[in-house]
């Protein structure tokens, strides 16, 4: 095929292609700030052409046929996910009013099922145990598999219900584009009623009583700007617009309290947050101003009641970059507030949550996500000391659960690690004890105790000190002497012996997986995965590199991987590449990178940096094309993505800056590593189109690149489990084959 041919939409798919796609160059000229960039695939942003869909069939052709090898391997794979994990399985109850509500999973369906049964004790918090069968009054509230009946696609993107129970509302996407249809259900009758709101966002909520339904609608940017009023049984036309956000920097969501006594209406940027607030008691009152909205200010409110009286607790970042936690009268919000906390110095608060005698405080400390207590005492001096809840080991990550229920006298809490199947638990604040109610089941022949986990530290080129989680068989490496892995010694943790990465793995490398995301503040905390069992028994070690641009250790990590400083978080995870492969852990020729949406960015920036440290690099709906973008203020996302890159539409500076790190504008003539690409054609965050030029850029400079497209899909791929799983199989098989060890067996 010529440069200038297109791909012939006629041309069948089913057959195995003879070469790669060659897309054709039709020349676009971008010009900002004197300087032009010619694009010969901007064509491709056509997403309705016939052509443009004839050659994203064609690459999936091509790599249908150039992992058609791994065919067997995905299938074991997809069957030792399957057989790990329980497919008959049910959720732990929640208690909600009247109702313990919970979910059920049955083989063979895709969807989960929500069900309820009535509360027989009201002063006993202990949930009911669920067994694979039917609980005596078990009532069925929503089966997604009924509603996912006949769809390709199929995402339930709000679920609100009543306080008493007798409605749900619940909003439905079968296309992958994030428009969720609303409907009401009478749960009693189990009829929808006559009430249909289209093209709303996620997120929607029923008020306690049942009457009103709040949702927020988007404009042409898919920026949510808008907060309705909708009365049950009155058609759509006559809802109310109550709150409209004109600033293309904000997004405008709304939500109730848990304590069932206030509405919020929230405007947040990257870097500014608002909150508005309607009492439940006038849910047609127009909504007041809680804090006036500053630039730079960012903050939540939770309400509680102490003493008596509504306050509003308030985290914010004022003074403190890692915020602090006021109290204030929701009377008078702006009056000055009383510290909820003696001493923040080495907290990045994150959240709060407030109970009727307690309230429950998320934050970081020493990279690790925590969780502590804090007592409601008396009105005059109304707060006992923070009780952090230990961990009982150096690693691992705890979270708030579900706790819907003001008056609540326990709280459920997570707990994972990389080597430790979720644990959920309820711990009663009381009396400060624990009570395991679940522990994520692993099944098959899988033994626990042969996988262990360990901290590792890497120098950054400026002196920062990076931390790498990594978990893997412990059979893998020769011991030390302490126990385990040689270079996960006895140091292992923060300040421990391995900091600055001075120990290192004995025997020989092996093949890794290093993950990295790196933006949004967002931390990628260790987490225990079944998938990912079949690349550790396939002698597979998996690292995350905590890179700056995340939020693992803090705001400032954040703000030292973001805008003018978002070199730091493609160095950074370049630096935990050579780090893994100096100490000995691995080497270039075995180490394949992973990374997804942003991560995919950092993707795209490593394979043009330091192509020679990977063997393989695996990029799922990623960024690529950042600049062209953010340059775009017509597309989803980009007014308020200014705050998190910078402007390069009005900034010089910041143009040339994403410039010299866009991975489509710097391909160069180097030796890449291998590269998959995976993206969803109704992808409304990062549109297909970015890694389809990228791909084709790629391969003009001879890389062996690969753009597999999921036709009915959105951000986060296709959306039934089974075929969820059936995506994860095909990555790892591609990435054990990049590694060589696609022809490893394993039992399942």
């Amino acid at each position: 095929m010529s440069e200038t041919s297109g791909t012939d939409p006629a041309a069948s798919t089913t057959a195995t292609p003879a070469s790669e796609p060659v897309a054709k160059k039709v020349p676009f000229e971008r010009t900002h700030h004197g300087h032009t960039f010619v694009d010969n695939y901007e064509w491709m942003r056509e997403k309705e052409s016939p052509e443009v869909i004839a050659h994203l069939e064609a690459e999936n052709a091509w790599t249908s046929a150039q992992t058609a090898h791994l065919e067997g391997l995905q299938n074991s794979i997809f069957s030792e996910i399957k057989t790990r994990i329980k497919e008959t399985d049910m959720s732990v109850p929640n208690r909600r009013g009247n109702y313990w509500y919970f979910s059920r999973t049955k083989a063979g369906l895709d969807y989960g099922i929500s069900v309820r049964i009535p509360v027989s004790d009201p002063d006993d918090w202990t949930p009911p145990e669920v067994g694979e069968e039917p609980l005596p009054g078990e009532e069925v509230v929503f089966d997604s598999n009924i509603a996912a009946s006949g769809q390709e696609f199929f995402s339930l993107g709000s679920f609100s219900l009543s306080d008493d129970g007798s409605r749900l509302l619940y909003g439905v996407d079968t296309n992958g584009d994030e428009r969720y249809t609303l409907r009401l259900r009478d749960l009693a009758t189990r009829d929808d009623l006559a009430d249909m709101i289209d093209g709303t966002f996620a997120g929607a909520s029923l008020d306690p009583s049942g009457r009103f339904v709040f949702y927020t609608t988007v404009d042409d940017a898919w920026r949510p700007e808008k907060v309705w009023r909708h009365v049950v049984g009155t058609d759509s036309s006559d809802d109310v617009c109550i709150f409209h956000e004109p600033d293309e920097r904000f997004f405008v969501g709304s939500g109730f309290s848990r304590s069932g006594r206030m509405m919020f209406v929230v405007t947040g940027s990257k870097t500014t947050t608002g909150y508005w607030s309607i009492s439940v008691d006038d849910l047609e009152a127009e909504p007041q101003e809680i804090w006036p909205r500053v630039d730079g200010v960012e903050y939540n409110v939770e309400h509680a009641v102490i003493g008596g009286e509504d306050r509003f607790l308030i985290t914010h970042n004022r003074n403190r970059a890692d915020f602090e936690l006021v109290d204030v009268p929701a009377a008078d919000p702006t009056a000055t507030g009383r510290p909820v906390l003696d001493d923040v110095d080495d907290l990045r608060i994150e959240d709060v949550d407030a109970f009727a005698d307690f309230i429950v405080l998320s934050y970081r400390r020493g990279g690790f996500a925590r969780v502590g207590i804090i007592r409601l005492v008396d009105s005059s001096s109304p707060f006992g000391p923070l009780r952090e809840l230990p961990f009982g080991r150096e690693t691992g990550s705890l979270y708030v659960g579900n706790n819907p229920e003001f008056a609540q006298t326990s709280i459920r809490l997570h707990f994972t690690s990389m080597s430790t199947p979720a644990v959920i638990y309820s711990h009663t604040v009381a009396d400060g004890t624990d009570t395991v109610l679940k522990r994520q089941p692993v099944l098959g022949s899988v033994d626990l105790d042969a996988y262990t986990e360990t901290l590792l530290w890497a120098k950054a080129e400026d002196g920062t000190d990076i931390p790498i989680s990594v978990v893997f068989r412990k059979d893998l490496h020769r011991t030390d002497g302490h126990g385990g892995p040689a270079s996960a010694n006895a140091g292992t943790g923060y300040g421990g012996d391995t900091a600055n990465g001075a120990a290192s793995a004995k025997g020989e490398p092996a093949p890794l997986l290093l993950y990295g995301y790196g933006s949004y503040e967002a931390s990628m905390d260790p987490y225990f995965s079944v998938s990912r069992l079949s690349l550790l028994d396939r002698g597979v070690v998996f690292a995350i590199a905590h890179v700056r641009g995340g939020g693992e250790m803090g705001r400032h990590w954040y703000d030292q991987g973001k805008t003018t400083a978002k070199m730091n978080t493609f160095t950074d995870f370049i630096d935990v590449a050579r780090h893994l492969i100096d100490t000995g852990w691995t080497r270039p020729d075995r180490l394949v990178a992973s990374g997804g949406s942003a991560g995919g960015l950092l993707m795209g920036a490593i394979a043009n940096m330091a192509p020679e440290l990977f063997a393989g690099i695996s990029a799922e709906v990623p960024f690529v094309d950042a600049l062209t973008s953010i340059l775009m203020p017509e597309l989803p996302l980009t007014v308020i993505e200014w705050e998190e890159w910078g402007d390069p539409l009005h900034d010089p500076e910041v143009y040339e800056y994403m410039r010299s790190y866009s991975p489509y504008e710097n391909v160069t003539e180097a030796a890449y590593p291998q590269i998959l690409a995976v993206t969803s054609l109704n992808d409304t965050r990062v549109l297909y189109v970015e890694p389809a030029k990228w791909v084709a850029r790629l391969r003009e400079v001879g890389a062996n690149a690969l753009l597999k497209t999921e036709m009915v899909a959105g951000h986060g791929g296709a959306s039934g489990r089974y075929d969820a799983w059936k995506e994860i199989a095909f990555e790892y098989a591609w990435i054990l084959d990049v590694l060589g060890r696609s022809d490893v067996e394993i039992e399942p």
